[in-house]
């Protein structure tokens, strides 16, 4: 199919995410059944726990993030970057939250606090990315009685 290089550009579906996460979704999982059933709970193991379930909670992510960006779509188009921005958030969300539940200070004010910051946070990427947006296509030149003219 030939693209219209004029045409805007589309927001990209799920299918196009679904071999990305079913790698995280697959390394993540397998690395925390290892770490969970074959390490002692030391600081290098605790460390991988973190890591791996960053990749399994990002890649379960993934298609919901992109489902949710294709059902409401948004000007500028989103890119898959952002997508994966957006998957990575949740993915960095659940572990930080086991973390604090390890140290006993997890409590359900603090859980939202930190959601909210994290929504903040891609709320203001998002607005910095809209306000560097240029639409593709040409540039209409104005009426002639608007432009100004060179005499004072």
């Amino acid at each position: 199919m030939i693209r219209n290089p004029l045409e805007q550009q589309q927001n990209p579906q799920v299918k196009d995410f679904l071999l990305a996460a079913e790698i995280l979704v697959g390394t993540g999982w397998i690395g925390l059944f290892l770490v969970i059933f074959l390490t002692l709970p030391t600081v290098g193991p605790r460390w991988l726990f973190f890591f791996f379930s960053v990749l399994a909670v990002t890649g379960m992510a993934l298609p919901g993030v992109a489902f949710l960006n294709v059902r409401f779509p948004s000007k500028p188009p989103i890119s898959p970057k952002v997508v994966v921005r957006q998957a990575i958030w949740v993915g960095i969300y659940v572990p930080t939250l086991a973390w604090l539940q390890i140290g006993r200070v997890l409590t359900p004010a603090m859980a939202l606090l930190l959601a909210g910051g994290f929504i903040m946070i891609e709320l203001l990427l998002r607005l910095r990315e809209r306000s560097q947006w240029k639409p593709q296509g040409p540039v209409a030149e104005p009426p002639a009685q608007d432009r100004p003219s060179g005499h004072g």
